[in-house]
C-alpha cells in the first residue's frame, strides 16, 4: 500500500525521478532548486550636482529666512572690535594714573628706620624702571590684575615710581593706536594679588631696626610665591630668596628685549606694507603682491595667531580691502585673517567670504595652488562646535565646493581631511536633542554629509572611510534627525553609496536599528520620491548579499505592509506620469524612467530579493496584494515603456512561483500570468524572453500551465530557443521541455518540431563545460523515450550520434579536463558523479539495450 501511495506521488511529480545508490539529502536537492532563483541588479540613483552652489541648496527645504546670508559685506563695521584683544572676561577701563609713593601712616617711627641708598646711577634707574614696565606688560592674557598700589607693611619702606612711571609711559608714544592696549596690559583683575615693591633688607639684631641693601629691590606678585623674609629667618633663606629673584629678573629683561624687538619690527617691516595697502590702489595684483610680502612679514616676526598686541589694527586695515570686487584678493586676505586665529563674528566673515571665493568655479586654478584648504581644515579641526557652528557651516560649505574637483579633493584626502569629518559628525551626535544647539547644528551636518557623499566616489578617500567608523555614526545621524528631510537625504545618499560596496555593506548590516530607520523614513516621506529610492535602493543592497540581512528586514513590524503601501502609491503616480517628452524641436528624446517608474523598479527589486530566503519567500508568495501590484505592471506597461520595471516584475513573480505552499497568490493567478507572459514572449527584447521562459519553467510545474502552453503552440517557440547556443537562454528552455515531457501525451511534439536534434546538439556543445544542463537534457531524453518501440523511431537518425556522446561523456578522462580551476573543476566533478553520471548511464543503457534489439 505504502508503495503505491509512492508511484502515485511519482507520476504526478512533474520533474524526474531516478532510483540511485546514493540518494541525496533534502537539502541538497533544494538547493538546486533555488539556483533558478536570481537577485535583481538596478543602477543607483543619480544625484545632480547644484549648479547654483548654495548653503541649503537649492531643492532646500529649508526656509531662507532663517539663516544668515551668503552675500555680505567686510568692512571695519563687520569686525568685532573687541576680537584683537584677549577674551578676559570683563572689559576694564584704563588707569588714569601714575603710581605714586604711599606715605607710612606712622610718622613717629620714622627715625627708627632707615632709608634707603638711592640707586648710584641713571643707569641702574632705568634698569629698575624697565623691570617694572616689563612686569607690568608680561601679565598672562587669560589672568589680567587689578591696578592698585597696596599700602606697605609699617617696617618696609616705599619707593617713589613716579619717574620709572613716566619711562614707562613715554616708551610707546611713538604710536598712540596703541597706547589703549599698553594701559590694558597694565591693568589687573585678580584683588589677591598685589603688586609690591621691596627693598631687601636684613635685620642687624632687633625687630626695629633694618640694614638697607643698596640697589637690589625685588618685584613680586603677592599670592604667588613668598619671597619677603620673615623676621628670624636662616641666612640660607635669604640667599634663595635672592637667587630665585635673580632669575625673575632675568626672565623680565628677556620679555623686554622680545617686546622692544616686535616694536622695531612692527615699525620697519609691517607698517610700511600696511601704508602701502592703505592706498587701495586700483591695481589688483600690486595689492595681491603687498599681501603676500604681509602674510610672509607676519610669519617671520611671529606676529601671527591671537599674542600680537597690534592684532586690532592690523585686522581692519585688512577687512577695508575686503570690499574690493577682486576674488584673488580676497583669497589673500582670507588667508592672513584666518592665520590671525580671529573668533566670532570675524570667524563667521572670513569663512563666508572663504565659500564666496570657493563657489566661484572661476577661481578654481588659484585655489588649487594655493594654501586655503589647509586653514579651513584647521578651523575644522579646533574651533569649538557649539560657540563657532555658523563659522564652521561656511568653512564646510567651503570644502564641499572644494571636494567637486578631483585634484583638490584628493589633497583633502591627504591631508586626513576623512578622519576630521568623521570626528565633528561624532561630536555633532553626541549632542543630545535638548540641547540649545542641536537645531543649529543640522545645516552643519548638510554640508558635511554632502561632502562625504562626494568623497565617497573617491577610491582613495573610500580607504580611509573605515565602514566601522562611518556608517555606525551615519546611522546614529539619521535616527537622531530623522525630522530634518534635507539632512536624511544627503544621509541615504552617502549610504546608497557605500552600500555598492561589500565592506560597507556588511557594516550597514551589522547597524540592528538600521531597518527600523528606514521603515519609519519611508513612512514618514511617502511620497518623497529623492528620499524614498535611495533608501529603497540601500534595502535592494542589503537584501542582495545573505540571507540573515533579508529575514531581519523582513521580521521588521509593518515591513511587508510599508512596501505593499509604496508599491500602491507609486504605482498610482505612474498611471498618471507621461511617457514621452520632446524638446524645443518637438523631436522625441530617449525615453528614461520617470520618477515613479524608478522607485518601482528597486522597490521590486527588494521584493525579488527578499523572495530568495526561503520563509520570506513563502510568506510573500501568499501575499496577494502585492502579488496583484506585480501582475498589475505586467499588465499595464509594455516592454517598450520601461524595459527594467517589466522584466523586474518578472523576475519577482518567477522567484515567487518557485514556492508551491498553501494559498499561493501565484498559483490561483497563474493561468492569467501566463496570458501576461505571453507578451514578453513576442518582443524583440531576448532579456524578456528568457525571463518569461524562466516563468514558464516554474509554472509548467502545473497542468493547466503545460495545457496553456500546447493550447498556444509556446513549445515551438521555446525549442527554437534552443537554437541560440546561449547557456543563459537554453537552461530554462530545456526546463520548460523537461515538464512537458511528464505527459505522455505531449512527448510527441519534440520529434515533430525537431526537437530531438537540438537537445543532441546542446549536449554537444555544452557537454564539459555545463554539467547541470547536459544533466537537464538527459532528464528531458530519459522522459521522452519512457515507453519507446526503438531507438529509430524515437531518436531518428540522431541516434548513433547520442551514443557517442554519451559514452564519451561518461569517460572519466573528459570529466577531469572539464575545468582548469581547482575549486570549479572539484564542484564540477561532484555534480558530474551525484548527477550527470547516473541519468546519463541509465539513459545509455536504455537506448543500447533498444538499438541492439533492432
Amino acid at each position: 500500500m505504502q508503495a503505491s501511495k509512492t508511484e502515485n506521488r511519482r507520476k504526478a511529480e512533474p520533474f524526474y525521478w531516478l532510483s540511485v545508490a546514493k540518494p541525496r539529502t533534502s537539502s541538497e536537492i533544494v538547493n538546486e532548486a533555488r539556483d533558478a532563483l536570481q537577485t535583481v541588479k538596478t543602477p543607483r540613483p543619480f544625484t545632480p550636482t547644484d549648479e547654483q552652489r548654495k548653503v541649503s541648496g537649492s531643492q532646500s527645504s529649508r526656509c531662507p529666512q532663517n539663516r544668515r546670508p551668503v552675500l555680505f559685506s567686510l568692512d571695519t563695521s563687520s569686525s568685532d572690535s573687541s576680537e584683537s584683544r584677549p577674551n578676559s572676561g570683563v572689559r576694564l577701563s584704563p588707569l588714569t594714573h601714575k603710581p605714586v609713593v604711599i606715605i607710612s601712616e606712622k610718622k613717629d617711627e620714622v627715625s627708627s628706620v632707615f632709608h634707603p641708598t638711592p640707586p648710584a646711577d641713571a643707569a641702574e634707574l632705568r634698569k629698575v624702571s624697565r623691570a617694572c614696565k616689563g612686569l607690568f606688560r608680561s601679565t598672562s592674557l587669560k589672568n589680567l590684575f587689578s591696578a592698585k598700589v597696596v599700602p606697605l607693611d609699617q617696617n618696609e619702606m616705599k619707593l617713589d615710581f613716579e619717574e620709572p612711571a613716566m619711562m614707562m609711559n613715554s616708551l610707546d608714544r611713538s604710536n598712540n593706536n596703541c597706547l589703549a592696549e599698553q594701559k590694558l596690559y597694565t591693568s589687573f583683575n585678580d584683588e589677591s594679588r598685589q603688586l609690591i615693591c621691596n627693598e631687601h633688607t636684613s635685620r642687624s639684631g632687633s625687630e626695629d631696626s633694618m640694614e638697607g641693601t643698596p640697589g637690589s629691590f625685588s618685584l613680586q606678585l603677592q599670592g604667588e610665591s613668598d619671597q619677603i623674609e620673615e623676621p628670624g629667618k636662616k641666612s640660607s633663606q635669604l640667599r634663595t630668596s635672592g637667587q630665585n629673584r635673580r632669575v625673575t629678573g632675568l626672565t623680565d629683561e628677556t620679555r623686554i628685549n622680545e617686546w622692544e624687538e616686535e616694536d622695531f619690527f612692527w615699525h620697519t617691516r609691517i607698517l610700511p606694507i600696511l601704508r602701502e595697502l592703505e592706498k587701495r590702489e586700483d591695481n589688483i595684483e600690486h595689492l595681491c603682491l603687498a599681501c603676500t610680502k604681509l602674510h610672509q612679514a607676519l610669519g617671520d616676526g611671529n606676529m601671527l595667531g591671537k599674542r600680537f598686541k597690534r592684532r586690532n589694527i592690523l585686522l581692519k586695515t585688512l577687512y577695508k580691502l575686503v570690499d574690493i570686487d577682486s576674488d584673488p584678493l580676497s583669497l589673500k586676505l582670507a588667508k592672513i585673517i584666518l592665520a590671525m586665529k580671529v573668533d566670532g563674528k570675524n570667524l563667521v566673515s572670513v569663512c563666508k567670504l572663504a565659500f564666496k571665493i570657493c563657489r566661484n568655479e572661476n577661481n578654481y586654478f588659484i585655489i588649487q595652488n594655493d594654501t586655503l584648504l589647509d586653514y579651513l581644515l584647521q578651523v575644522l579641526w579646533n574651533e569649538d562646535l557649539q560657540t563657532n557652528h555658523e563659522a564652521l557651516i561656511y568653512c564646510m560649505a567651503a570644502l564641499k565646493v572644494m571636494s567637486e574637483k578631483e585634484a583638490l579633493r584628493l589633497k583633502m584626502v591627504s591631508k586626513g581631511a576623512i578622519k576630521m569629518f568623521l570626528e565633528l559628525m561624532k561630536q555633532i551626535n553626541n549632542i543630545k536633542e535638548h540641547d540649545t544647539c542641536f537645531s543649529k547644528l543640522g545645516l552643519l551636518l548638510v554640508q558635511l554629509t554632502a561632502t562625504l557623499r562626494i568623497l565617497a566616489s573617491c577610491a582613495q578617500a573610500r580607504r580611509q572611510l573605515s565602514p566601522s567608523a562611518a556608517v555606525p555614526q551615519l546611522c546614529v545621524a539619521l535616527e537622531q534627525r530623522s525630522g530634518d528631510k534635507d539632512l536624511c537625504i544627503w544621509i541615504v545618499s552617502v549610504l546608497s553609496k557605500l552600500s555598492t560596496y561589500n565592506d560597507f555593506c556588511a557594516a550597514l548590516a551589522d547597524c540592528s536599528r538600521c531597518y527600523i530607520v528606514f521603515l519609519a523614513l519611508l513612512n514618514k516621506y511617502q511620497k518623497q520620491q529623492d528620499l524614498v529610492i535611495r533608501i529603497i535602493f540601500i534595502l535592494g543592497n542589503l537584501t542582495a548579499r545573505n540571507d540573515q540581512s533579508r529575514e531581519q528586514f523582513f521580521k521588521e513590524k509593518g515591513s511587508v505592509n510599508t512596501l505593499t503601501s509604496l508599491f500602491q502609491t507609486y504605482y498610482e503616480l505612474d498611471l498618471n506620469a507621461p511617457t514621452w517628452h520632446h524638446d524645443r524641436k518637438g523631436k522625441s528624446q530617449p525615453k528614461y524612467p520617470s520618477e515613479a517608474e524608478d522607485v518601482l523598479i528597486k522597490l521590486i527589486r527588494v521584493l525579488a530579493n527578499l523572495s530568495i530566503h526561503p520563509r520570506v519567500g513563502a510568506a510573500l508568495a501568499a501575499a496577494h496584494p502585492l502579488v496583484g501590484l506585480l501582475v498589475t505592471v505586467l499588465e499595464y506597461k509594455s516592454v517598450d515603456d520601461c524595459e527594467e520595471l517589466v522584466i523586474n516584475a518578472a523576475t519577482a513573480i518567477n522567484n515567487l512561483s518557485y514556492y508551491q505552499v498553501e494559498n499561493s497568490a501565484v498559483q490561483e493567478k497563474q493561468l492569467h500570468i501566463a496570458e501576461m507572459l505571453l507578451k514578453l514572449l513576442m518582443s524583440d527584447n531576448m532579456d524578456a524572453v528568457v525571463e518569461a521562459v524562466r516563468v514558464f519553467g516554474n509554472l509548467s510545474q502545473h497542468h493547466e500551465i503545460r495545457d496553456f502552453i500546447m493550447q498556444k503552440k509556446i513549445y515551438k517557440f521555446v525549442i527554437a530557443l534552443l537554437d541560440s547556443k546561449d547557456r543563459e537562454v537554453c537552461f530554462p528552455a530545456c526546463g520548460v521541455l523537461l515538464n512537458l515531457t511528464v505527459d505522455e501525451n505531449k512527448r510527441a511534439f519534440l520529434m515533430e518540431e525537431g526537437g530531438i536534434g537540438k537537445l543532441i546538439d546542446c549536449l554537444q556543445d555544452f557537454g564539459p563545460a555545463d554539467w547541470q544542463l547536459s544533466c537537464l537534457i538527459c532528464k528531458t531524453l530519459w522522459n521522452y523515450s519512457e515507453n519507446m518501440a526503438s531507438t529509430a523511431s524515437c531518436f531518428g537518425g540522431s541516434t548513433n550520434t547520442l551514443l557517442m556522446l554519451l559514452t564519451a561523456l561518461l569517460d572519466e578522462e573528459v570529466e577531469l579536463e572539464c575545468s582548469l580551476d581547482k575549486d570549479i573543476k572539484d564542484c564540477q566533478r561532484v555534480y558530474w558523479e551525484r548527477e550527470f553520471k547516473p541519468v546519463a548511464a541509465k539513459l545509455l543503457d536504455r537506448i543500447q539495450s533498444h538499438h541492439s534489439s533492432s
